[in-house]
């Protein structure tokens, strides 16, 4: 699985599609300190134990560098920034039944615009699945040479699958 690379002083406005959600009642926020173990256990159980790893380190940053989405006072999916490695996006995931709404796409933006205001001038997609959604989604485009890329011998607790981070 290929990087892809982020031109983050060239992202489009996504304040709509964070509008749209709104009126769906999900709300799409930084998780707060409190929130720190019930977020990495709902990664843990519906994503495994590597992205509740990367995201537990998110939260030892200030400000934290992940977002979650929040439906009903439920946890539906997150995405996660500067954990693996500085300057990483991923790994994002939304509960399969509220996917095709656009959370992983408001996911995605509020963790771009996030590393913008680090001071970050580009960003990194490591070890893409969908590079489609990606590319259209906020420009990016594929690494040359990046696979395996950083995530080579990786250990992992899903043996056999096919998992992507970002």
């Amino acid at each position: 699985m290929q990087d892809m690379l982020v031109k983050l002083y060239d992202l489009p406005d996504h304040s709509a599609s964070i509008t749209a959600l709104s009126k769906q009642r999900i709300e799409i926020r930084r998780p707060l300190a409190a929130e720190k173990f019930l977020t990495v256990q709902w990664i843990q159980k519906h994503f495994g134990t590597g992205w509740a790893s990367e995201a537990e380190v998110s939260f030892s940053y200030q400000p934290i560098t992940s977002f979650i989405a929040i439906h009903q006072g439920q946890l539906i999916g997150f995405a996660v920034y500067d954990a693996c490695y500085r300057n990483f996006f991923g790994p994002t995931g939304v509960d399969p039944s509220f996917r095709g709404k656009g959370i992983g796409k408001a996911l995605l933006f509020e963790c771009l615009k996030g590393m913008q205001a680090q001071g970050y001038a580009y960003a990194i997609i490591g070890g893409v699945g969908p590079a489609d959604f990606y590319k259209k989604a906020c420009g990016a485009e594929l690494i040359k040479g990046s696979d395996p890329g950083i995530y080579k011998g990786l250990l992992s607790d899903v043996p056999d699958t096919d998992i992507t981070r970002g």
